[in-house]
């Protein structure tokens, strides 16, 4: 049975700034990561980030990941990684279970868990959705940004959000043919410089239009979409036809929280935080004492905010167990402040509406 302060589940952009406020208040840390590398989307993310300076705006996602463990080295006495490992368990007592390359088990117990373990993606229902060449978006990255490897030669990019634009100007920079972009609302999600680059290069975006089939026998040969009216039923004799080798899927994450629920944790669906997610108090403390959560295991947002609630999660982890940082309150503060900016607009009040469905009200320590 190994021990720790702190163990972080998910070592990326959230669990990362966690491990960096807890260590820096004095805690010993495990960060567990699943995959090899540190990082999480940040590993997949070529473009330069929007937002606040103090989340590294205007710097790439690789780039930030590099930062971010730069920072980790200042405290390496105090910080363990354990790569290659899945938490196949976490339960009620805090006892968690871990699966190292596949072929060994063990066992961990920490005074304190900070889940972070961030998000999957969501997908649609559609006749042949499972035929070799439809992708998520994050697939199609990794394929791309990560492996170096193109994902085939003509694209149908489902979803118009900041992801599936992004995704469509990364696939022609790499000379792959984007025949078009589709989206079921009627109007573009993603920002307008996106959007924008995106018509520039001549690509077409269909709004108010979804997937109708996917056709091919081995592999994705054609893409039938059709148009859907304001309550999102198709109408008849709308179909066009593409053909494309590729469909990459950008409709959304979900939280990844079944560790939580497998711990007790208290759980609500919550659209507003795309699925759902934990009950938790102002300190980030779930409704199981001493487990955290932090990032898009407790609500979708950007890769900012998750940093930013991943230093706080850390700094009341490490209050939690004995490790108060020296200039707490400011840090709290600051944080909080940070916070409150990167949810100033529109979307931010729809976060913080459904943020207010699960935060509970106490004191603590």
């Amino acid at each position: 049975m190994k021990t720790t302060d702190i163990a972080i589940v998910g070592g990326g952009p959230a669990g990362l700034c966690a491990a960096i406020s807890a260590a820096s208040s004095g805690a010993r840390v495990s960060i567990i990561e699943r995959n090899q590398a540190l990082g999480g989307q940040l590993n997949k993310q070529t473009h330069m980030f929007f937002g606040s300076e103090r989340q590294y705006a205007s710097t790439r996602g690789i780039d930030i990941t590099d930062i971010l463990l730069n920072e980790i080295k200042k405290y390496e006495d105090r910080v363990e990684i354990i790569n290659n490992t899945n938490v196949v368990g976490l339960y009620e007592d805090k006892v968690i279970t871990l699966m190292e390359n596949e072929s060994k088990y063990y066992k961990m117990k920490p005074e304190a868990i900070i889940v972070a373990t961030g998000a999957y993606e969501k997908f649609l229902t559609f006749p042949n959705n499972d035929l070799p060449g439809i992708y998520g978006a994050g697939a199609v990255q990794t394929l791309m940004n990560v492996y170096g490897v193109k994902p085939g030669e003509r694209v149908l990019m489902v979803g118009a959000g900041n992801i599936g634009l992004i995704v469509s100007y990364q696939l022609m920079q790499a000379g792959v043919k984007v025949v078009a972009i589709i989206d079921a609302a009627p109007r573009i999600g993603g920002y307008l410089v996106h959007a924008s680059k995106i018509r520039r290069m001549g690509i077409p975006i269909y709004t108010n239009h979804t997937v109708k089939e996917a056709i091919g026998l081995s592999e994705l040969e054609k893409a039938v979409i059709w148009q859907v009216d304001q309550k999102f039923q198709p109408i008849l004799n709308t179909e066009k036809t593409f053909d494309v080798d590729v469909m990459c899927i950008s409709v959304g994450l979900s939280p990844l929280n079944e560790l939580l629920s497998m711990a007790g944790c208290e759980m609500k669906y919550v659209s507003s935080l795309s699925g759902f997610v934990p009950y938790r108090y102002s300190n980030y403390e779930t409704t199981i004492d001493s487990i955290f959560t932090a990032g898009d295991s407790g609500g979708i947002e950007e890769a900012s905010s998750a940093m930013v609630e991943g230093y706080l999660a850390g700094l009341h982890a490490a209050a939690k167990v004995g490790k108060r940082h020296a200039s707490f309150d400011e840090k709290i503060q600051d944080y909080n402040s940070q916070l409150s900016n990167l949810r100033s607009g529109p979307e931010g009040a729809h976060i913080l509406s459904g943020i207010s469905h699960v935060e509970r009200r106490r004191d603590y320590a």
